[in-house]
């Protein structure tokens, strides 16, 4: 069994490798429906917008600068710049990058893959920390709010009247900051219960790492799989339950570093594992789990089609409620600590300092908790999914 879940593992993490990348290309064709409008109105009017949103641009990008610490310090009397660096802060945080940030200037670069007249591979080192444009075979790219744009030598972002950015966008592959992490996870889980897998060789007694891993494994199978799915049944979906509760546990407590990763606060991923758990459901159905969905027994006819309108809407909803619950719960997580601490940096006071560090420490214990108790729901409803699907009824 544990040996079938190593080698999941690594397949569920890749699997997520193109999601965020094919995310951050949402979009691309209303940009250039927007550009081509914009492009009849009157020249003046036009210029006057761009120049003003290029003057936006600037602000923004000196704010940007100012939030990373770049040598400008904030007065404590300037309460609302204050506000304007937490903001930026928590919005960084939350973001994903082209580069793997670690603590004040250590870090390093991550491959950019990008498919624009033929395929770009080259280092994020060449943004600069986004601070540069990148020139690549004749093309030039740059960073805005976490999307690469074409643009010229110096860089130019045009803009619409609502302030969003016109520039043609290249199909994004790249190994982002929570790409990385979930391929670093499946190598990493990979090898952990390689290693576990390797110990019952010798001895049936866990050793090392098994000695914490095998109460959960065995708890996940007598308290999710089997109650749930049943004794006949529960083998087959064994290695994905397993592999999604301690993907998405090693990614929750993943967050809680001071590394600055937020893989499960990123709906890309939510989706992704929401959308795996839906067709491993749907390929999964027996007869009865059809019939009960299109045609549902005992009931009268007349309210079969009915019935069958709501079970079709609950099958949407469910990937969705997973999608949603696990992408809500770490994102607020990440948001409430944050902005907790960064009151002690607006109000500048050691009267602030002291409760403030104490509920976020009391919030920090909570949102561990909240790390487990998230995998363990996904986990559950998985397998309650997977159970329904195979489930076989005596109709009479």
């Amino acid at each position: 069994m544990i040996s079938k879940f190593t080698a999941l593992s690594a397949f569920v993490g890749l699997m997520f490798f193109s999601v965020p990348a094919a995310a951050q290309d949402h979009g691309h064709e209303g940009a250039h429906h927007e550009e081509a409008h914009h492009g009849d109105a009157h020249s003046e009017e036009a210029h006057a917008v761009e120049l003003h949103a290029e003057e936006a641009h600037e602000e923004n990008h000196e704010a940007h600068s100012e939030g990373h610490g770049h040598g400008a310090f904030v007065p404590a009397s300037d309460t609302e710049g204050r506000k304007a660096v937490v903001k930026e802060t928590v919005e960084h945080h939350l973001a994903d990058s082209y580069e793997f940030h670690i603590v004040g200037p250590v870090g390093f670069p991550l491959p950019v893959i990008l498919f624009d007249n033929g395929l770009k591979v080259f280092s994020s080192a060449k943004f600069h920390h986004g601070e540069s444009v990148a020139e690549v075979d004749g093309s030039y790219y740059v960073v805005h709010h976490s999307k690469i744009y074409k643009t010229d030598a110096e860089g130019t972002i045009t803009y619409d009247e609502h302030h969003h950015p016109t520039n043609e966008k290249p199909l994004d592959f790249s190994i982002t900051k929570n790409v990385f992490m979930i391929i670093f996870m499946a190598v990493f889980m990979f090898f952990l219960f390689r290693g576990v897998a390797k110990t019952y060789k010798n001895s049936l007694v866990p050793s090392k790492a098994g000695r914490f891993l095998e109460p959960l494994i065995v708890f996940i199978r007598d308290e999710i799989a089997i109650p749930n799915i049943g004794e006949k049944h529960y083998k087959r979906y064994m290695s994905f339950l397993l592999t999604i509760f301690f993907f998405i546990w090693f990614l929750n407590l993943a967050g809680m570093t001071p590394l600055g990763v937020n893989v499960t606060g990123n709906i890309a991923v939510t989706v992704s594992l929401a959308l795996m758990t839906f067709f491993i459901t749907q390929f999964s159905g027996k007869k009865d789990y059809w019939m009960h969905i299109f045609w549902m027994p005992g009931v009268p006819v007349l309210l079969r089609p009915v019935l069958a309108v709501i079970e079709l809407i609950g099958l949407v909803v469910k990937p969705f409620s997973l999608t949603i619950r696990l992408y809500a719960n770490m994102l607020a997580g990440h948001v409430v600590i944050m902005s907790i601490l960064g009151l002690i940096y607006i109000f500048a006071s050691y009267v602030a300092a002291i409760p403030f560090t104490g509920l976020t420490l009391f919030l920090y214990v909570l949102e561990l908790l909240v790390a487990a108790l998230q995998a363990y729901i996904f986990t559950m409803l998985a397998s309650l999914y997977f159970g329904a699907a195979v489930e076989e009824h005596d109709h009479h």
